[in-house]
């Protein structure tokens, strides 16, 4: 009977085939505390402790999946964000940490708010609108997305965590939410990796992440910022933000399409590498 400290070493070499060595040490480490039911502290406290053969068997399930570069996070079946546990699948992208900074953003600049509304497009796992929930209390949620499988990840993950958001299946492309008011938020982590940078993706992005939370024609790399920007002159109150999660090689062109449009105070703002990767800005009214 194999050792925690022996089977974690084994998953990680057998992982550096395909991740660098400390990139396979984390990956590893993770599995057997979710595998076993520890933390990282008592992972390495019990370190010489034997691991059942169920749990060995449960391992090298795991690892098999893993050597054929599926997400750590789809096959444990959870991803953190903003110190929350989420149900992902491979029907929701699996949240970025650039996301939690555009969480941490918005929360920054509206706490304090009374009963704000708030709608956030192409929902996935609930990641966002679930945040800011529970960091501005109080907040009327709404989200959409075109998946309804992600619809009902975000859904359970919702409940679990008793944030009440009204979900609906919208492509928003060619529909519109339903809104009983204006909002004070919009906010969207779009598709905006362009079909051409397919090449530079990681195997483990390209194969297993869903194509439509991810891409955009090569020929329009603002289609959805445009869409929804337009979206937000009618159904943001005059004060009301737009937030955006961005590629950082349209950062400009997305700021100049927002003030094209009549949006004031739109800036670009850096993520923790430096690199522009959120747009905020503010519709006075038309």
């Amino acid at each position: 009977m194999s050792t925690v400290r022996q089977l974690t070493t084994s998953l990680s070499e057998a992982l550096r085939a395909i991740y660098p060595a400390p990139e396979a040490d984390s990956i590893a480490g993770l599995v057997l505390e979710h595998v076993l039911g520890l933390s990282p502290l008592h992972r390495r406290m019990q370190a010489n402790e034997p691991v059942p053969e169920l749990g060995e068997q449960q391992l090298a399930a795991i690892q098999e999946r893993l050597l054929t570069h599926e997400p750590l996070q789809y096959v444990l079946g959870t991803a953190h964000f903003a110190d929350l546990e989420l149900e992902v699948s491979p029907a929701t992208l699996i949240p970025r940490p650039e996301t939690e900074e555009l969480v941490a953003l918005i929360t920054r600049e509206q706490k304090g708010g009374n009963s704000l509304r708030i709608l956030d497009i192409g929902t996935g796992s609930g990641c966002i609108p679930i945040a800011l929930g529970l960091s501005l209390p109080g907040s009327i949620l709404t989200a959409v997305d075109i998946s309804p499988e992600a619809l009902a990840v975000a859904q359970r993950n919702a409940v679990r965590y008793a944030v009440t958001v009204d979900f609906q299946e919208v492509n928003i492309l060619t529909a519109e939410p339903h809104l009983t008011s204006q909002l004070d938020v919009l906010v969207s982590n779009p598709p905006y990796v362009l079909e051409e940078e397919r090449d530079l993706m990681r195997p483990n992005v390209l194969a297993y992440e869903p194509a439509t939370a991810l891409f955009v024609p090569n020929h329009d790399p603002l289609l959805f910022y445009r869409r929804i920007a337009e979206l937000g002159q009618r159904i943001l109150r005059p004060g009301g933000n737009l937030y955006f999660e961005i590629n950082e090689r349209y950062a400009q062109a997305t700021v100049a399409m927002l003030r094209e449009l009549g949006y004031q105070q739109c800036e670009m703002l850096a993520d923790l590498f430096g690199k522009d990767r959120m747009t905020r800005a503010t519709w006075i009214g038309a």
